[in-house]
């Protein structure tokens, strides 16, 4: 039986953010197959960071979209994003959530569509998880799968909010940022420049999702609201760590292997969707990095990274 609040809930926001231009029509068709399987999960904990995810990011995005589009060529004042962005910014979390109902929830409609091809290391932990008795994020549960996969998706949408906070907050800074490599200054919008403020927003961002996992396990879980001065530490700690080393990641990644290039005619940096447009000799000046990712290559990457570590 297909979920119908899921289904209902993911194609209320899909059209949500069609209709606000935060989402082109092909991300709103990406927002809603991911929505409609991580809301679908019975451990709430996976939609509701995918809701505040999307919430928090979506307004953020439109606090400087004035100045960042005075700031970048080509920048799209409603955050415009593609459905290989909506990819991109929830594909670990997509694939955790997916692999924690197919292991731990039997009946539901991922144990039925992935079920069948678990890994054997997988399947032999596959089990009906009672909630009421047991936290899903207690460590002895499954082989200590249950655990990781919950932690692998609160790490990613911190990455991802603590990212989106700091790339378009950061930018309000009145100083300009300086480049992780060199410690340079350098025009705001730099793919590897950090700021005070953009630091602190990747914090914010981090702790911002750890509170919504842990407020989602207290409502899940009896089990887990036996501990709760535990997993609450436990929880936001993993989301500060997420902000705040996705940050710092991603500029690291954005100083050396994504190029910056900075238009000496129109005073703002080259961005990927502006890279093809003719140039007067001497007018583009290289701020930093390699051409070698693209954002979209980088955030990818990036996450990938922080699950992993």
């Amino acid at each position: 039986m297909i979920p119908v609040v899921p289904a209902v809930l993911a194609i209320v926001l899909a059209a949500h953010g069609i209709r606000k231009k935060s989402l082109s029509p092909s991300g709103g068709l990406a927002a809603f197959v991911v929505g409609f399987l991580m809301m679908s999960v019975p451990l709430r904990g996976f939609g509701i960071s995918l809701i505040i995810f999307y919430l928090t990011g979506s307004r953020v995005t439109k606090v400087g979209k004035q100045l960042k589009g005075s700031l970048e060529e080509g920048h799209n004042e409603a955050g415009y994003r593609s459905g290989w962005q909506v990819l991109c910014n929830s594909f670990s979390a997509f694939i955790a959530s997916s692999l924690w109902a197919a292991m731990f929830a039997p009946g539901s409609i991922h144990a039925y569509l992935f079920g069948s091809i678990l890994p054997p290391h997988l399947s032999w932990h596959r089990s009906n998880f009672n909630m009421d008795k047991t936290c899903p994020v207690n460590p002895h549960i499954g082989g200590g799968w249950s655990r990781t996969l919950v932690l692998i998706a609160l790490g990613h949408f911190a990455c991802c909010l603590g990212d989106t906070m700091a790339s378009e907050l950061g930018i309000l800074s009145k100083s300009s940022p300086r480049l992780v490599t060199t410690f340079g200054r350098v025009p705001p919008g730099t793919n590897g420049a950090m700021s005070t403020s953009g630091t602190l927003a990747s914090l914010a961002g981090g702790v911002i999702m750890g509170l919504t996992m842990f407020v989602s396990l207290m409502m899940d879980s009896a089990g887990c609201r036996a501990d709760a001065a535990k997993h609450l530490a436990s929880m936001v700690f993993v989301g500060a760590l997420g902000g705040l080393g996705g940050s710092a990641l991603d500029s690291l990644l954005g100083a050396t292997i994504q190029k910056t290039e900075f238009s000496n005619v129109t005073n703002r940096i080259i961005t990927d969707e502006t890279k093809g447009t003719p140039r007067s000799e001497g007018e583009v000046k290289v701020i930093s990095g390699q051409d070698i990712l693209s954002n979209n290559q980088a955030c990818l990457g990036l996450i990938c990274l922080v699950v992993y570590i």
